[in-house]
């Protein structure tokens, strides 16, 4: 009897494309609807902080909020949990989504991830030397890194806004571009802004990692088994000294990116990492990252001081990085390396698509708030610094869909 054939390899890989397809058009469905909603909660972030209820939009944020075991407790303000519980999830998120993109998507090949790989890099680069060179005179420039982050849902949010008049390959160059910019600010996040140091904590963190390994080991597909390893990696790192939300990409690049095969034989349909993008992405686009703006982008107009000390610095470098510095080290990095024939523009992208994604890599809100608010110790130089970030990205998602609107065969 004749055996079925193995299938031919252009069939495979056409599986293969139509599966990573579906998960970038689900992606960026998620991630533009998204940025409506994160729009509208800034802006109502921001007209209730200077408000007559302006009092209540503090005091509910410093509401303390304790979790109790027997006689041990845990208490910190409703703030704490949002910026460093909550975001963890954002983080997983992002971890299991660069996992992925690693394995089978767009930085799964060298050579189709190099231009935004090094257009990643150049708008990381270019504002942050654009934000010294303002700020060099101030003699600490901790801050540097505030104005170097992408903000997806923003930016993918501002691009659907222009309709289909857009090839898809500017919006994956774009997310692309995005992602790997994510991984740059949790790098320096990890690096930069981590500080005295305990190593006791990072044991009990790696405690953490080895029964999620064990746990995967043994097939275990269950998500609700790996919230208390989860949880033991977070409080290892926060015991650590390192930002706790670090802990969801640690977990997020340990999800395994192929079906687990259980230990009764069966093998599960779908990749962990998928399941988990699936399940959770919805409740961060939609839940975490917005509560996260309501909580911090409420800057109060009355008590921003922009004139005096090292502030208007500030918030001239931000402004100038976001506006400036990202599209000129986007764009400028991507036409070196084409112009030397290091790599080649993705097919159906024009020089001015190139130029429509630079503009929007300036919009940076959620990390680059997360990051300012590490960065300055001083609650008034973190307001310039929101302030700043606002100002920034809404001059930037402007110009964004005002080239978009002039330039609409990109």
């Amino acid at each position: 009897m004749q055996q079925n054939p193995t299938p031919p390899q252009p069939l495979r890989a056409g599986r293969i494309a139509r599966k990573a397809f579906t998960a970038l058009e689900y992606y960026l469905h998620v991630e533009a609807a998204s940025g409506i909603v994160l729009l509208v909660a800034t802006l109502a972030a921001l007209i209730w902080a200077n408000s007559p209820l302006a009092h209540s939009y503090h005091a509910l944020w410093e509401t303390p909020v304790t979790f109790s075991a027997g006689r041990y407790s845990f208490g910190r303000p409703l703030h704490f949990w949002i910026n460093d519980g909550l975001m963890t999830v954002f983080f997983l998120v992002a971890g299991v989504e660069i996992r992925r993109e690693i394995h089978d998507g767009a930085l799964s090949d060298v050579r189709q991830a190099m231009l935004p790989l090094a257009a990643a890099i150049g708008g990381v680069t270019v504002p942050a030397l654009i934000y010294f060179a303002v700020n060099r005179r101030s003699g600490d420039i901790s801050d540097w890194a505030v104005p170097t982050a992408t903000d997806i849902a923003f930016a993918v949010g501002v691009l659907a806004l222009l309709g289909r008049s857009i090839p898809g390959n500017v919006r994956v160059f774009l997310l692309t571009l995005a992602i790997v910019d994510d991984i740059i600010a949790v790098l320096v996040i990890a690096f930069c802004y981590s500080s005295g140091l305990h190593y006791s904590g990072f044991a009990v963190a790696a405690a953490g990692i080895v029964i999620v390994i064990a746990l995967q080991r043994l097939g275990v597909g269950s998500a609700p088994a790996y919230v208390i390893p989860g949880a033991v990696v977070w409080f290892g790192l926060f015991v650590s000294g390192a930002h706790p939300t670090l802990a969801g990409v640690v977990l997020g690049l340990l999800m395994p990116v192929v079906p687990i095969q259980r230990r009764v034989g069966q093998r599960e349909y779908l990749p962990p990492a998928l399941r988990i993008e699936w399940a959770l992405h919805p409740w961060v686009a939609y839940a975490i990252v917005p509560l996260f703006a309501l909580a911090n982008a409420g800057v109060s107009f009355a008590k921003l001081n922009v004139g005096t000390g090292p502030a208007p610095w500030v918030l001239t470098g931000i402004v100038l990085a976001l506006v400036a510095g990202k599209p000129l080290g986007v764009f400028g990095v991507s036409w070196l390396l084409v112009r030397l024939g290091a790599c080649r523009l993705p097919c159906g992208v024009s020089w001015r698509g190139i130029g429509l994604a630079a503009l929007l890599a300036g919009i940076g809100f959620t990390l680059s708030v997360f990051v300012a608010m590490l960065a300055f110790s001083d609650e008034a130089m973190v307001d310039v610094a929101r302030f700043g970030v606002l100002l920034g990205s809404g001059i930037s998602g402007g110009l964004g869909i005002a080239w978009g609107l002039l330039r609409t065969k990109v």
